[in-house]
């Protein structure tokens, strides 16, 4: 059997994962809905899979007032205590994280013997970059994108899917978080033109 693999991420709705302005976490626009709603999928059996960059970013955050940063979103807490793998040929144990494993290789062969070995589903929030390769490889099951209503032409920064392939997407699952966020879960197909 083969572990279902989800990229997870949060966009602006013109496609930034983050930005450089003073809008605050979330953009500023997260309600009980969407932190109930992060605690459940986060409270549920998996393994994470970050790449370095992303992984650096999660422990310097964790590390910069983590009580403060757990005690209001309390789904950052069940994430840091989920089993993960790193994909890194420079990060070195021992790391800032309960249950972490550091495997050197390229991301999409790893991930392919992840997705055969692992007994539970797998999860990646954030790691654009490597991301985008493991869905041009066939490998992400699952595209879950959490979109804030915020436009940030301005402040935006890491467009989600820059440089991407072509993908069909089949929508899933949606729902409304706190009547304004939108969560949309998609198969991704590779487009391929006719």
């Amino acid at each position: 059997m083969t572990a279902t693999y989800t990229f997870d991420i949060f966009s602006s709705l013109d496609g930034y994962s983050s930005h450089t302005g003073d809008w605050g976490g979330y953009w500023g626009k997260q309600g009980p809905e969407f932190l109930e709603r992060r605690v459940a999928l986060y409270g549920e059996k998996q393994r994470m899979v970050f790449g370095a960059t992303t992984f650096r970013e999660n422990i310097a955050m964790l590390s910069s007032g983590a009580v403060e940063i757990e005690a209001l979103d309390p789904w950052v807490g069940l994430l840091k205590n989920l089993p993960a793998t790193i994909v890194s040929t420079t990060l070195r144990e021992p790391l800032a994280w309960p249950d972490a494993t550091i495997v050197s290789g390229d991301a999409v062969d790893v991930v392919a013997k992840l997705k055969e070995e692992s007994d539970v589903p797998l999860r990646s929030h954030g790691s654009l970059a490597m991301n985008r390769a493991l869905m041009a490889a066939g490998l992400v099951d699952r595209v879950q994108v959490t979109i804030f209503p915020a436009l940030t032409g301005e402040t935006g920064a890491a467009r989600t899917f820059e440089g991407a392939a072509d993908f069909d997407l089949e929508l899933i699952e949606s729902r409304t978080l706190d009547g304004h966020t939108q969560e949309l879960v998609y198969r991704p197909t590779r487009h391929h033109s006719r």
